[in-house]
């Protein structure tokens, strides 16, 4: 029973005690941190990214032939120029068949030859076939002429009748006789003119057996070696990459910009471009590109979306190689004399009258604090523009909880923030 008693009481001192701190902290107020709003001469908003070096133009070569890489004439780090040949695939088989589509190719010129030959042949003998039923025409007409006046029998009539009709079906055939022909010599240009395609197509893969640099610069990546056996891309399947040419006369630094600033960056805004491979340095350039569409999102759990925008680097550096990873800062606006106060000093409460949400700042007043609605603008590092108060007015700014809760009017213990 004793024991129970203690407890009790002590229980009670302790509930006591704490109600006794809660009070006396009530009456003291909430400690809050207060930093005075400043003036700055300059002040800049940014948008920060990070991303690689890339070329402004790369090539990704692959082969349009498939086949064995018997030949590779570069390695990495080389300067090659437009039209070098880089590499060689195995060209017996593409070698093979050129020679047999050549081989068709004339057969097939010669057979439209011996179609001409033959046609001209037929041309004759439409002609002489003609000029016999011309004749076998002027016969019968005379012999008519003759028959009139009694002078010959009819049988000699009947016998000019015949010749003329045979000369006519003799001259009916010729013809038929000659479009034939007419019609095999154009099926014999259309059987050469596709031998001459097949050739054109054996010989453009026989050709690309060869493969060519289609830019000058350097070669950045080669990924093969020589043996390797090289596939073509077909629908759904990537092909072989045997290398990538870079022109490194200009430099891009390519980043990954959040959805929420996207749309404060503009083309030829200026950008500041640090590496983690060359400290202590740092690259100017211009925005020359901004993407139209967000980037797929990589991840499942990723749910923030990301824009590529490019910076094209002023003077390019002879060690920047693509590939380095970067920082790049984008200065979006530029103001002078502006009014700002640090970020988390602004938030947002409900207006007493109608309950309608207003943005503004705590002002440290005596003891307690105001709510004084602001007018916000420009967002730069961890300060943001202003309006609405003065310069040096002193401005509530943390601890978070307590900003968070804080209220129109509440009694604060204020310290000024370092």
């Amino acid at each position: 029973m004793k024991r129970r008693t203690v407890g009790l009481l002590a229980t009670a001192g302790i509930v006591i005690v704490g109600a006794v701190f809660v009070m006396s902290r009530d009456r003291g107020g909430v400690s809050v941190d207060v930093q005075p709003a400043a003036r700055k001469a300059v002040f800049r908003s940014s948008v920060t990214a990070s991303g690689q070096i890339v070329a402004q133009r790369y090539a990704d070569i692959g082969s349009s032939v498939m086949g064995r890489l018997v030949e590779l004439r570069v390695k990495e780090g080389d300067a090659v120029k437009a039209g070098q040949i880089v590499a060689r695939i195995d060209a017996v088989q593409a070698a093979a068949s050129a020679a047999a589509a050549n081989a068709r190719v004339k057969g097939s010129e010669a057979d439209l030859r011996a179609t001409a030959d033959l046609l001209q042949s037929a041309q004759a003998d439409l002609d002489a076939a003609r000029a016999r039923a011309q004749q076998a025409q002027l016969t019968l007409q005379r012999t008519r002429d003759l028959r009139k006046d009694g002078l010959v029998p009819v049988a000699e009539l009947d016998g000019a009748t015949a010749g003329a009709d045979t000369a006519a079906a003799q001259v009916r055939s010729a013809e038929a006789a000659l479009r034939r022909l007419q019609q095999g010599r154009e099926a014999a240009e259309r059987r050469l003119a596709e031998t001459r395609a097949d050739a054109a197509r054996v010989a453009d893969v026989l050709a690309k057996t060869d493969i060519l640099a289609p830019i000058s610069g350097i070669v950045t990546r080669l990924p093969v070696q020589e043996g390797e056996m090289v596939v073509m891309g077909i629908q759904g399947q990537l092909g072989t990459t045997l290398m990538t040419i870079s022109d490194l006369a200009a430099i891009d630094a390519e980043v990954k910009v959040a959805e929420a600033d996207v749309l404060r960056i503009q083309l030829n805004q200026s950008a500041t471009v640090t590496l983690e491979a060359i400290p202590g340095e740092s690259f100017t350039g211009r925005v020359v590109e901004i993407g139209a569409s967000a980037l797929p999102i990589s991840g499942a759990g990723a749910a923030a979306r990301e824009f590529r925008v490019k910076v094209r680097l002023d003077k390019p550096d002879q060690r920047l190689r693509p590939g380095l990873t970067c920082d790049a800062e984008v200065l979006t606006a530029e103001r002078q004399n502006v009014l700002v106060v640090p970020l988390q000093a602004v938030v947002v409460r409900a207006d007493n009258n109608d309950a309608k949400e207003r943005t503004g700042v705590f002002v440290a007043d005596g003891r307690a604090v105001r709510f004084q609605p602001v007018t916000t603008g420009l967002i730069g590092g961890l300060d943001i523009e202003v309006s609405g108060v003065n310069e040096g007015t002193p401005v509530v700014t943390g601890p978070f909880q307590a900003l968070r809760d804080l209220k129109d009017g509440q009694a604060v213990r204020a310290r000024t923030s370092s």
